[in-house]
């Protein structure tokens, strides 16, 4: 299934996290959105993969993406390697996407670097011809490169490229985001406390948003960080 936008995340809640506000607006724009996720987050403190996958499926529904995949690799011990950028490529391929969003290039977990790398080095290759992979039938894969990779911002207040409005998509972003009951606030848990699971940490999202929105003068805004220069069809495309 071909998409205009491939979202990318290392641990499922990572894209509902960082950029499901831009995937919503983009959905409701009108364009064609999936999820990537490259582990289960099987290390995460609190809940299990089983109650993960699950969670995934609900914050998917709630972006309203085409589909949702994930590519089980190690959480942790993945590495930016052959062997993983391979899985990936053949990703990449399959789906066609125009704009591929993932992880921060520098963050405080550092599986987020990592993918980031990851991601940005197999988007080049898998434009490569002479890399070759196969689809599940076993035909040979055309080869593909995104015409933008965007890093979502993340724990770290990084200096953006650019943001996305997402006034609109607020309230649906935190939703999708609570769609992992297991990971954030909630009174009744017994689960061990972790640095994302306090009440305060929603507000901080929130409050990043808020701080990244105002740069424009909206109440909300995603951030992201490109490797390369972005060009404009005209001055009024931008804020």
């Amino acid at each position: 299934m071909k998409v205009d936008i491939l979202a990318i995340g290392i641990h499922p809640d990572d894209v509902e996290l960082s950029c499901s506000g831009t995937l919503i607006k983009h959905i409701e724009l009108g364009k064609t959105a999936g999820i990537l996720d490259l582990s289960e987050g099987e290390l995460g403190t609190r809940g299990n993969v089983e109650l993960r996958r699950k969670e995934a499926v609900e914050g998917a529904r709630i972006i309203g993406v085409s589909f949702r995949d994930n590519l089980k690799m190690a959480d942790a011990f993945f590495r930016n390697d052959e062997q993983h950028q391979l899985m990936l490529i053949q990703k990449i391929r399959s789906y066609q996407p125009e704009i591929i969003l993932c992880n921060a290039p520098h963050d405080r977990h550092p599986d987020h670097g990592r993918a980031a790398a990851l991601v940005t080095e197999s988007s080049f290759y898998s434009g490569l011809l002479k890399i070759q992979t196969r689809n599940s039938d076993g035909s040979l894969q055309e080869p593909w490169r995104p015409r933008a990779v965007y890093h979502y911002m993340q724990d770290r207040q990084l200096k953006p490229d650019f943001v996305v409005d997402i006034s609109e998509y607020m309230d649906r972003k935190m939703e999708s985001i609570l769609a992992y009951s297991s990971q954030f606030y909630d009174p009744s848990s017994s689960e061990p406390a972790t640095p994302i699971s306090s009440a305060q940490f929603l507000q901080f999202l929130k409050g990043k948003d808020g701080v990244q929105g105002r740069a424009i003068q909206v109440d909300y805004a995603e951030a992201f960080i490109v490797d390369r220069t972005p060009g404009v069809e005209n001055l009024f495309d931008l804020l």
